[in-house]
């Protein structure tokens, strides 16, 4: 199995946009045939657009794209500027009097970070989607959806750490799994080979890590304000043929990769949410590919640690690893 590039998956561009300085912004994956498509939802407090579009009971077989954007409910207005991009292309659903392009959306908390008044709008949404068309510039780091990604924030953003979105792809024989993750956890991060905590919660001095699981133990009573931005969202990438329930299931096998690399997940101030989509045609095993993208997710969550900076008074990895 070798290790490749997520844009080396052929039929899907990503184009990413951000504000730096406000500490929010968006990536948009496209694909102009349309992509089948599979959504599974973990978390209890999601912020999402046409979810319903994906479930095997709707009509649509397909869609146009996929948006991961900060702002929370606020930034699923950039959807509106995806839409208005492919439509002037000519790409959408052809309803007979007008081309509707079918684009989902989910989105982090990432007003604890920035310029809470700043979100991704309609224009940050045209200008992702025009990158994705002519000039693709994905990269994993302190950009996109990941610009304000933060985790460890049970005790306040004060001892948080930045973090942002990563990538990791993988190709065996003719098949190709990849995920991008923006990595926006209440909880902590663990390598999930060796089990190390790599990130998460900071000790009051911010020099080192603590155990949120072990903080949220000596709590007493019941914690009733979790909502300091939270939210972990990827998009599974594959080239191997699959309908959109058999992609909801590998969004769910999915998860098990947030699993192992997330302590708490899924909890109710998380919105952890997992889009899955086929972009090819390739013959392969359902079990194989929801077991490989469950490995590529967790792989995506530490390049997302890993290759962030800091910013806005948030340590990342590099400066606190030994």
């Amino acid at each position: 199995m070798l290790e490749i590039p997520i844009t080396d998956i052929q039929s899907i561009r990503i184009g990413q946009t951000e504000d730096a300085e406000a500490a929010t912004g968006c990536t948009v994956f496209i694909c102009e045939a349309g992509m089948r498509a599979g959504l599974d939802v973990r978390g209890g407090g999601p912020a999402s657009r046409e979810s319903q579009l994906l479930n095997p009971l709707m009509a649509a077989q397909t869609i146009h794209a996929v948006v991961l954007a900060g702002g929370s409910a606020y930034g699923l207005g950039a959807a509106n500027g995806v839409m208005a991009c492919l439509e002037e292309r000519g790409i959408g659903y052809d309803t007979g009097f007008a081309l509707v392009p079918l684009v989902a959306q989910s989105d982090i908390y990432d007003l604890s970070v920035g310029d809470a008044g700043t979100r991704p709008d309609a224009n940050m949404g045209y200008e992702a989607a025009r990158l994705a068309m002519d000039a693709p510039n994905y990269r994993d780091g302190n950009f996109g959806a990941g610009c304000g990604a933060s985790v460890g924030k049970i005790a306040g953003m004060d001892t948080a750490m930045k973090t942002g979105i990563g990538s990791y792809a993988v190709q065996l024989g003719e098949l190709q799994v990849g995920a991008v993750v923006v990595l926006n956890a209440l909880g902590d991060v663990y390598d999930w080979k060796t089990g190390k905590q790599i990130a998460g919660l900071l000790t009051p001095d911010r020099t080192a890590l603590r155990s949120t699981m072990d903080t949220m133990k000596g709590m007493t009573g019941v914690a009733e304000n979790k909502f300091t931005g939270n939210t972990t969202l990827a998009v599974v990438i594959t080239n191997a043929d699959f309908d959109k329930a058999r992609l909801c299931k590998i969004a769910g096998m999915a998860h098990d990769g947030y699993a192992r690399a997330i302590r708490p997940v899924h909890t109710s101030a998380d919105g952890d949410s997992i889009y899955a989509v086929s972009v090819g045609k390739v013959r392969a095993d359902q079990d194989l590919v929801g077991a490989l993208a469950a490995e590529v997710v967790s792989e995506a969550i530490i390049r997302a640690v890993e290759r962030a900076g800091s910013a806005y008074g948030l340590p990342c990895w590099a400066e606190l690893k030994p």
